[in-house]
């Protein structure tokens, strides 16, 4: 492969409620965008490469791009699940690319929002990712998947909703609003509950989030008190990844910004928008590798 400035990049966001790709050159830019499925490596593989082959040639389509094209392009994928090194290899075989970087979902999160520059990120969607950018090393705390970690993200909201909507049922706990709503949402039946739990994928419990964000906002007490555990947990990571008021912050994520309002002010001095997306951030790291490879050429 020549790597020129048409050599052709591929910018992978995956997670367990769908994902998002990029596609272009090293001239260009992003070219076009799309939308796919769920993309944990984790949870599904198989699932994952599935999904995200369709989002990529679905971006591809709308550049213009021959699907047959891509078999020489450099491609960066930022998935959640990825775990392990064999985890990555898996998948970057699967895929059609002539270099596939496969990694978690932390490097391209905070690519994309930081830009680059020294701070914090706090990304919280279906899942969690807590890290600090200095002078380009990157630090993280947890991202240790749903199951055991991911506290203060969406599918956590929801799992922690519907524990505490069963606390309600068995009379341990006041109902609220939103421990109503849930009940109701699975006909007022803790068995429906329990056999949802059976099989729920993280992005499952995560759709529920918009009604623990929403109940909180309008006061609800078990919605404001499931928000402030996810807050507490949020900057004992700042303090850990070494945070001090005043630094440069970032919220991003679907749930992200809701917690501005639980956070501590001195959390919140040095908050700025993010620069990115995670799917920016993937194509950035796409680019870099295609750079990369041009000069070792």
């Amino acid at each position: 492969m020549s790597h020129s400035a048409h050599t052709f990049l591929v910018g992978v966001d995956g997670g367990g409620t769908g994902c998002r790709t990029a596609v272009g050159t090293l001239a260009d830019g992003v070219l076009a965008q799309a939308q796919g499925g769920r993309a944990n490596a984790a949870t599904d593989p198989d699932l994952a490469i599935r999904n995200i082959l369709i989002a990529v040639n679905a971006a591809a389509k709308k550049a213009g791009i021959p699907k047959s094209a891509l078999k020489n392009a450099v491609a960066h994928l930022g998935l959640a699940g990825v775990m392990t090194q064999k985890d990555a290899q898996r998948i970057a075989m699967a895929l059609p690319f002539e270099k596939s970087l496969v990694t978690d979902d932390r490097p391209t999160a905070v690519s994309g929002a930081l830009g680059g520059e020294d701070g914090y990120l706090l990304s919280v969607g279906t899942g969690t990712i807590s890290a600090a950018n200095r002078s380009g090393t990157f630090s993280y705390i947890g991202g240790w998947g749903f199951h055991v970690a991911d506290q203060g993200s969406g599918a956590w909201l929801g799992r922690a909703s519907l524990e505490q909507t069963l606390l309600c049922h068995d009379g341990l706990s006041e109902h609220t609003e939103l421990t109503r709503a849930l009940f109701a949402r699975f006909e007022n039946d803790p068995n429906a509950i329990v056999a949802f739990s059976m099989s729920a994928k993280p992005g499952d419990y995560g759709a529920l989030a918009p009604m623990i964000v929403s109940a909180a906002n309008n006061g609800d007490p078990w919605g404001s008190a499931i928000m402030r555990k996810g807050a507490d947990y949020l900057t004992r990571c700042l303090d850990a990844l070494g945070f001090r008021p005043g630094d440069m912050m970032c919220l991003s994520g679907g749930v992200g910004p809701h917690y501005a309002a639980y956070l501590p002010d001195e959390c919140l001095t040095g908050r700025v928008a993010s620069k990115g997306t995670a799917l920016d951030g993937a194509f950035s790291l796409a680019r870099a590798a295609a750079n990369s490879l041009q000069e070792d050429a």
